[in-house]
């Protein structure tokens, strides 16, 4: 029972039989073989347009060049104060940038606050050398918190990053799993809301190590090649990044892997609710679970092998967890079964 995190799963078997497929034989290198191509024209199927496609190897490499491509002298980027550029890429976002400043902007469920993004930009007024300038607002789909912005959240911070004249990236490390919950396109959960890059994620959801920085606009990527290259995230052979993709869109595998994944976190999300033993924290509609449980129940779900994480108590909700409880993590992926999510409700219950 592995709910520590997608990143733990495996690599889908269609996805491992690709890649032993393109090992054999000769390629075009980076980037430049027919594959590769193949790859970038489904991008602009899925998201009906002609975009720009960058491969690299992890999310931090997406969301970090993401910033560095909008990168000025005294630059200012927002995000949410739980975004995992702030709090888990370690300074990478800031390195790649030349020194960027993030300023973390508060939300509840884990998605910036229009108002207070507001506010936070108000604070760094056009010409003001002193305090620099804003950048870039980046925001996270599906958030840390597990919760996802719906279509018309995300047109609200969009059109208010264009009030300023600054674009919109979002971290897509779970992309799918939010796109599959709303139950929408790409094209409509990306630019047809003013999205102008996207970290375009595939690891956590069946791939061996796949990432994707996607530009809305390809005449924005310019300096791209660039950055990449500058960055060691240039592959040479990078037909093996490409290879997991052209696996992972196939009859659109990754909206099913991701669609398996929302359902067994359905699953936990039912069974927790119904027991005596915890309770949700808080809603969720993605592949991560955050439930309240009485350390015994935890004691005893990790005494059957389960995995999970103990989850820092949200600054917002100081009365959540009492003293005989715990605050943890549960985290679904595409390899995920129904007798994981059965076994664990079962544990939890007999404490």
């Amino acid at each position: 029972m592995i709910f520590a995190s997608d990143n733990w799963a495996g690599a889908h078997p269609a996805i491992a039989e690709r890649l032993l497929k393109e090992s054999a034989g000769f390629a075009a290198a980076y980037g430049t073989s027919d594959l590769d191509r193949k790859v970038e024209d489904r991008f602009n199927e899925i998201f009906e347009r002609k975009v720009a496609v960058f491969f690299v190897g992890t999310g931090t490499a997406a969301n970090s060049l993401a910033l560095a491509s909008v990168a000025r002298p005294g630059g200012v980027a927002f995000c949410h104060t739980e975004a995992h550029v702030t709090v888990d890429e370690c300074g990478a976002p800031e390195l790649f940038t030349g020194a960027c400043r993030l300023v973390p902007v508060p939300g509840a469920d884990g998605k910036i606050d229009p108002a207070a993004l507001a506010a936070a930009i108000g604070r760094f007024p056009p010409g003001a050398v002193h305090q620099g300038r804003p950048i870039v607002v980046t925001i996270t789909q599906a958030t840390e918190s597990g919760s996802i912005y719906s279509l018309d959240e995300i047109d609200r911070i969009a059109a208010m990053a264009r009030a300023h004249h600054v674009p919109l990236h979002m971290d897509g490390a779970r992309f799918a799993n939010a796109l599959v919950a709303l139950g929408t396109t790409p094209a409509e959960m990306t630019w047809k809301r003013g999205v102008d890059i996207l970290s375009f994620g595939a690891t956590k959801n069946g791939c061996w190590c796949a990432e994707a920085l996607v530009f809305m606009n390809p005449e924005a990527a310019r300096d791209m090649p660039f950055i990449r290259k500058r960055a060691a995230q240039l592959f040479s052979k990078s037909r093996f990044i490409a290879a997991q993709f052209d696996a992972y869109l196939e009859q659109d595998r990754w909206l099913d892997l991701a669609r398996h994944a929302n359902a067994m976190a359905d699953g936990l999300r039912a069974g927790i609710a119904a027991s005596n033993s915890g309770r949700l924290g808080w809603d969720t509609h993605s592949n991560e679970v955050f439930a309240v449980l009485k350390k015994e129940a935890a004691e005893a779900a990790t005494a059957k092998g389960t995995k999970f994480y103990d989850w820092p108590i949200p600054a917002d909700m100081p009365g959540l967890v009492g003293p005989d409880e715990v605050l943890i993590r549960l985290v679904t992926s595409f390899a995920t079964t129904e007798s994981d999510v059965s076994d664990f409700i079962a544990a939890i219950k007999a404490a």
